[in-house]
């Protein structure tokens, strides 16, 4: 079925003579047979967005329905791949044009000549359905690659075999129900904006263990959970989103890099190589797939980066494994909404962006969560959706920010001003928040006991009230407040200095495990206990703060992990002991 274009207005061509197309579906555009998608349908005629460069392109052109929606292939290859946002593998196009990738250029997602070693799960005569496993493949050192049987099939397998095939090879065969013959290979394909099936979806019960201190014990996130990290320029969101991607503890990470700068997303592609997987100490492209689409591609492709990312999370959460998708920038995206909304002469909603912003956004970030696989083996997987928003200004009241506040329960807020005095992650504990703490409550009684935490409310409030009184100190200074006034400020820097503060690019502070936290807050606030105590016997504040345990504390967050449970018990006898000898109050221990 083909037809001619009438109107090019930049990524958005109009064709006439479209008439048995379907909306949502994939087009080749003009002589070059550029990929687009059609957005709207009136009549025979067919508002398509294309997605690469549409200069050159006039009225008369043909265009030609390929009859399928915007699909991505699934089945081994995925990990260590580098994709644009309609999955083109770009390691691939540069290999055929160059550096400069022509246009019209197109490579198959998955390699057809590479050949993986397959090896069975089922035998002749098994009944299989949709999602069940069927066989493994080791498609890298750290993911065993599940090859499930196609959502839409079940039967009787009818024949299997194994040793190594290429992803087109038949490796089963199974009789369907009505009596034809199906051969299965490595390959699904999938419609990128319809989510994939699943079971049953749970509420999400463990949190995803980040190493960053002030995530994981102010503000936690759940596995199958969702995320905003907003912030201005500068304020360090992918340097946020690098440390969730290298330390958190899923399986694997999908990383969107949709609409970002194009030396920002350099660095990306240049570091995640180079960076080493803490569990296998290979590297951490082993478990990653990246998607690279920057602010100076189509903003079409922008757009559909993002649902080409989830659909391959969802693919692995489907083989029971915990996913992380990692999207660099939802306001991109938003951005280039908002352009194809305008080129289509759609009514405009808040700033510009189309009405349905909202539920746009709704629709991506609903599709994380905990499930249980289809298959039948009762296998559960995770898909944890982490989005960070690029707000003009840093301003959160633009719609974009706005819109994800009301989806997401987790919000990280970045803030300049704390990123512009060295504290990072410049995560505002006032001004952030997480809606999983009664969720988690019970993984944390379970795993740590009801302390951990009470000493984070206790934490909250020593930051709160720490914010309180500096509007008094800005007032009348310092010396005005009580010594128990002092003794919180002095706590609240002590929170702020040694704990949240952390830092990326040094090994032993670039990753706190959970009980290590716990560890150091109890520390830190077992401090401000004693020196209460002490105060309260008339002992001056200045005395306290002089003592050598509180130097050792400033540094314990880079003692070892195996060293650190000893060291933390020597500092705390320590403590007590020179707090009691200042203060008169016998042994304090």
């Amino acid at each position: 079925m083909s037809g001619r274009i009438v109107k090019v207005s930049g990524p958005l061509i109009v064709a006439e003579g479209m008439s048995d197309a379907n909306l949502s579906d994939v087009v080749r555009v003009g002589p070059q047979h550029l990929t687009g998608e059609i957005l709207t349908m009136s009549g025979d005629l067919a508002s398509i967005q294309v997605y690469e460069e549409t200069s050159g392109l006039g009225p008369g052109a043909e265009v030609v329905t390929t009859g399928y929606p915007l699909s991505v292939e699934l089945g081994p290859g995925l990990l260590e791949n580098i994709y644009d946002g309609i999955q083109r593998p770009l390691e691939e196009l540069r290999r055929i044009s160059g550096h400069t990738i022509q246009r019209g250029v197109f490579a198959p997602a998955l390699d057809r000549e590479k050949k993986w070693e397959f090896k069975p799960c089922v035998e002749v005569g098994d009944e299989v359905t949709g999602g069940t496993v069927i066989g493994t493949v080791q498609e890298t050192t750290a993911v065993l690659h599940k090859i499930m049987i196609p959502p839409i099939f079940s039967g009787t397998v009818r024949s299997i075999e194994s040793g190594e095939f290429t992803v087109e090879d038949t490796i089963c065969t199974i009789e369907l129900p009505d009596g034809t013959v199906r051969e299965i290979n490595m390959i699904q394909r999938w419609p990128v904006r319809v989510s994939r099936p699943y079971i049953a979806k749970f509420t999400p019960s463990a949190p995803l263990c980040s190493g960053q201190r002030v995530i994981d014990t102010l503000f936690p996130i759940a596995k199958g959970g969702t995320a905003a990290v907003p912030g201005p320029f500068g304020s360090g969101k992918t340097v946020v989103q690098h440390q969730l991607a290298k330390w958190s503890d899923v399986d694997i990470v999908v990383y969107i890099g949709c609409g970002e700068r194009g030396n920002e997303m350099t660095d990306v592609l240049n570091e995640f190589p180079e960076l080493k997987d803490p569990r296998s100490g290979e590297s951490l492209m082993k478990r990653t797939v990246l998607i690279a689409n920057t602010s100076d591609m189509p903003v079409a492709a922008r757009e559909a980066s993002i649902y080409t990312g989830i659909t391959i999370a969802e693919y692995f959460r489907d083989m029971g494994y915990d996913v992380a998708v990692i999207a660099d920038s939802t306001s991109r995206w938003a951005e280039a909404l908002r352009e194809m909304s305008g080129r289509l002469e759609e009514m405009p909603g808040e700033e510009g962006y189309p009405a349905y912003l909202a539920s746009r956004l709704a629709q991506f970030y609903e599709r994380a969560g905990c499930v249980e696989c289809l298959g039948g083996d009762g296998r559960r997987g995770s898909l944890t959706a982490i989005g960070a928003v690029s707000p003009p200004g840093g301003d959160t009241s633009e719609p974009v920010s706005q819109a994800t506040m009301r989806i997401v329960k987790v919000f990280w807020g970045l803030d300049a001003s704390l990123a512009y005095a060295r504290h990072f992650p410049a995560i505002n504990w006032l001004t952030s928040y997480t809606l999983y703490q009664d969720t988690l409550k019970p993984w944390y009684d379970t795993n740590f006991g009801p302390s951990f935490l009470k000493n984070r409310e206790r934490m909250m409030s020593l930051l709160q009230s720490e914010a309180e009184l500096q509007e008094i100190v800005k007032l009348v200074g310092q010396d005005a407040l009580s010594q128990a006034d002092r003794l919180t400020l002095e706590t609240s820097k002590m929170l702020r200095e040694d704990f949240l503060q952390q830092n990326a690019f040094v090994d032993l502070d670039s990753y706190t495990s959970y009980g290590k936290q716990m560890d150091l807050l109890a520390l830190i606030l077992k401090y401000n206990d004693l020196c209460k105590d002490a105060i309260d016997r008339g002992t001056d504040l200045d005395q306290l703060t002089g003592i050598p345990s509180r130097e050792r504390i400033g540094r314990a967050k880079m003692i070892p992990p195996d060293e650190y449970k000893a060291a933390y018990e020597s500092i705390a006898k320590d403590m007590a002991r020179e707090i009691a000898e200042i203060s008169g109050g016998g042994d304090e221990e």
